[in-house]
């Protein structure tokens, strides 16, 4: 097996990488909080991204946006082995995913932006989907190790994984919203939004954020699988990528995340708690 190494170990990279280790793989972790790389049994946690990188033939990226990505690159330039890949699995703007595959095609090195769906159950059950932006040969050399977490489909060049990720957030954003409005709507009127789901489950409404933030929604369980900030932060590069498109579902349901992080302080809250800004903005209906 190729010595592999992924940065940044939080919510999805800890579940990613012990889906990695289950696989076979020698993996070598690091993280910006060391406990965090530490908790990883079975992979080796390094102290700085510079030695956790060295002799790894794929180095796979998931921190938190793109600068961060670009600081954790600089710190683990010196480490880097020859014709190594560099797998960005954060969400990233797609121009940053395209600079970043220019810096590593001057060094050599491959580059693939492969960002993921599916949430923390995604990650930790290896079923994440996965678009993959880059050259075809070296999407071919870490096609393998994307298996190990999920489903990987080659979309196109470079930046076309981020672009793939961001139509990804859109659907994700305006379907909470959606779902949302339908269960304030069944519980003001008396209906079970979970016997109403379980009606509509097969049918053109169904979704995997009806049925499973539909019953956060329900059950009131906004613990974060994807933090409403993160979402804000996909959407804002939903717009930025949009140029002079007017995307004008994208930017109210925007503006409604934004007042659930800045008024309602629910910026760590679960994406889906977008319901309870609905819920605000219907008091006294």
């Amino acid at each position: 097996m190729t010595q592999l190494t992924l940065l940044g170990t939080g919510l999805m990279g800890a579940p990613m990488a012990r889906n990695l280790i289950r696989a076979g793989h020698d993996l070598r972790v690091w993280n910006r909080s060391p406990e965090k790389a530490r908790a990883i049994e079975g992979a080796q946690a390094c102290d700085d991204p510079a030695e956790a990188v060295a002799g790894s033939g794929i180095v796979i990226s998931m921190l938190s946006d793109g600068p961060a990505s670009a600081e954790v690159e600089s710190a683990a330039r010196a480490g880097f082995a020859d014709g190594a890949i560099w797998v960005e699995m954060a969400s990233i703007r797609p121009a940053e995913a395209r600079a970043a595959g220019e810096r590593f095609a001057k060094r050599g090195m491959g580059y693939v932006d492969a960002p993921v769906s599916g949430g923390t159950k995604g990650a930790e059950g290896g079923t994440l989907a996965i678009m993959a932006g880059g050259e075809a040969d070296a999407f071919g050399r870490v096609a393998p190790v994307l298996e190990a977490m999920g489903r990987p489909v080659h979309v196109g060049p470079v930046g076309t994984g981020q672009l793939a990720k961001l139509a990804n957030q859109a659907i994700v954003a305006c379907t909470i919203a959606a779902v949302a409005e339908a269960t304030l709507l069944l519980e003001e009127g008396g209906a079970d939004p979970a016997a109403v789901r379980e009606a509509l489950r097969g049918g053109f409404a169904d979704s995997t954020i009806l049925q499973q933030h539909g019953a956060r929604m329900t059950a009131r369980d906004f613990a974060p699988g994807g933090p409403a900030r993160l979402q804000i932060k996909d959407l804002e590069n939903v717009l930025d990528a949009a140029g002079a498109l007017d995307l004008p579902a994208v930017r109210a349901v925007t503006d409604r995340f934004r007042t659930l992080r800045d008024e309602m302080d629910g910026g760590d809250l679960d994406h889906s708690a977008l319901y309870l800004e609905l819920r605000r903005r219907n008091e006294g209906n």
